[in-house]
This record gives structure tokens, sequence and C-alpha cells, in this order.
């Protein structure tokens, strides 16, 4: 795939985007990709279920919100392209649906851009998270995105790539005050309650030279939500307290939600919500 690319990009470091395209199973990667991936997966085996259960999520928590009426997806850190996007599951259910895909990774935008076939209500943008302005003010945003209506704001499984001295928390605020009312978020994170296992994971991505933060804990990761509504992580409804869960039962139609995966010997999973701004 090397051909494909301006000759700039980096291909001797891993990078976050074409390892998660690994994992999912997609070709948009390289050697150095599969390796890194391959010497996580051997010590934390349960990467590869984090990473697919997380893009169904994705899909669930999309189809969820545009069911809601709601017709403007902001996707933060939206990744290399794969089966099921945001904007095919959010037209899917809301053909009016509008989606702008941000992300800094110039592989990611080569590639968004060279497969998005809908200009009309779809755009990328290179760009970063800590530039709330650039981001809202660049003119693919101001095409798609009526900061005065309700909008879904994104950022699934992205803030775990930012160190704390970047408050990656911060930068989702203050996209999220510049939104309307009746706004929303879908959130997940790489967290874990071992904190031995999370600080292994975090050093040797960083070994790996690729950009990077840190695996959270739960607690730090829904901070997030502060001031924000949950929504019910139960496919029917019901009402057991809106909480946040592990990405793989949020509103699964075959699963109870868990706060963490049942089996103990799991140390790492994507703590997963929905929530409104009221």
């Amino acid at each position: 795939m090397a051909d494909r690319f301006p000759p700039d990009i980096d291909m001797d470091t891993p990078s976050i985007a074409r390892m998660y395209d690994y994992l999912l199973g997609g070709k948009d990667n390289f050697e150095v990709d599969r390796e890194a991936c391959d010497v996580l997966l051997d010590r934390v085996p349960e990467v590869l279920s984090l990473a697919n259960d997380n893009r169904a999520f994705l899909s669930r928590a999309v189809e969820y919100v545009a069911s809601q009426g709601v017709e403007q997806f902001l996707d933060l850190g939206a990744g290399l392209p794969t089966v099921d996007n945001t904007h095919h599951v959010a037209q899917r259910t809301n053909p009016g649906a509008r989606v702008v895909y941000v992300d800094n990774d110039p592989i990611v935008a080569v590639h968004g851009r060279a497969l998005i076939s809908d200009e009309g209500r779809t755009a990328f943008l290179h760009e970063d998270l800590r530039s709330a302005e650039r981001i809202l003010e660049a003119p693919e945003t101001r095409r798609l995105i009526d900061t005065d209506v309700p909008v879904c704001l994104m950022a699934v499984s992205l803030l775990h790539c930012l160190p704390d001295e970047d408050d990656p928390f911060g930068a989702v605020r203050t996209l999220l005050d510049r939104l309307a009312p009746g706004s929303w978020v879908i959130f997940s994170h790489c967290v874990t309650d071992d904190p031995a296992a999370g600080d292994w994971i975090t050093r040797k991505i960083l070994s790996f030279g690729t950009p990077w933060g840190r695996v959270r804990s739960e607690r730090e990761a829904a901070a997030v939500f502060q001031g924000l509504e949950l929504v019910s992580p139960w496919s029917d409804d019901r009402d057991h307290g809106p909480r946040t869960v592990d990405c793989a039962t949020w509103r699964h139609p075959e699963r109870d939600p868990l706060t963490r995966p049942a089996d103990p010997q799991v140390k790492l999973w994507e703590m997963a919500g929905v929530a409104v701004k009221r």
C-alpha cells in the first residue's frame, strides 16, 4: 500500500490508526504495525477482541443516537475507514445525517478523503482534537455542522492516545461547550483495574516510538461525562441506573451490561457510554 500515500509519511513507526486497522482485519497497515500488534497480543490477547468490540459499540451507539433524531455527527479520531463507518450507520437510520470526520494522522486523512463518496453530506478534516477552533471554523465543518442545533460529538477509543499534559478531557469539554443543548457524546476509553497491566501497555506502545497517552482507570475516564446525562446501557431502556459499562455490553441485544468483563483474568477493556448535554 506504500505507493498510495505521500512519500513524507513515516512507514517505519507503528501508527495507532494502522494498528487498529490490522486488529479489525483491514489491509491498510504495514509490517511494522502488524509486528507491534503481535507484541501486544502476546502479553495481552484481549487486545484483539477489544478492538472489534469497540467497533461494534460505535455502530450501536451511532444507530441509537441517529434514531433519536440527531442529524449531525463530529467523529474525532475517526481512524482509517472500514466497514460500516459512522456515516454509513447514521444515514441508514437517518438519511439526512451529516458527518465530519477528524483525524490528525496524515494517512487517515488521505485515505479517508479518497474513500468518501458522498461529499454532500460527509467531509474529512486533517486536524487535531486539541485544536477546537480550527475544527469548528473549518469550511467543511461550517458547511455540514450547525452548532446551534444538537450535534453528536464522538471520541471513541481516542483519549487514551493523548497524554495527560495535553489535557484531552479538557479538549473534549472545549468542543462540547460550543455545542447546543441536546447534543450527544459517544465515548469509549481503554481502562484497567490493574495498574501494572496498564503501565506495561503504555510503556510498550511508547517504546515503539508511537505517540500515545496512557491506559487510565475507569474513574479517570468517566470524568468526560461530568455534567452530562448518561443514557441507559440496556437495549430495552430499562432503568437500572445509567452508568458506564464495558463497550462489548453497551445496549447489546444479547448481553446484560457489565461494568467490566466477567472474566477476572481480563485486565483491559474499553469503558463506554453515551450521554446528553442538557
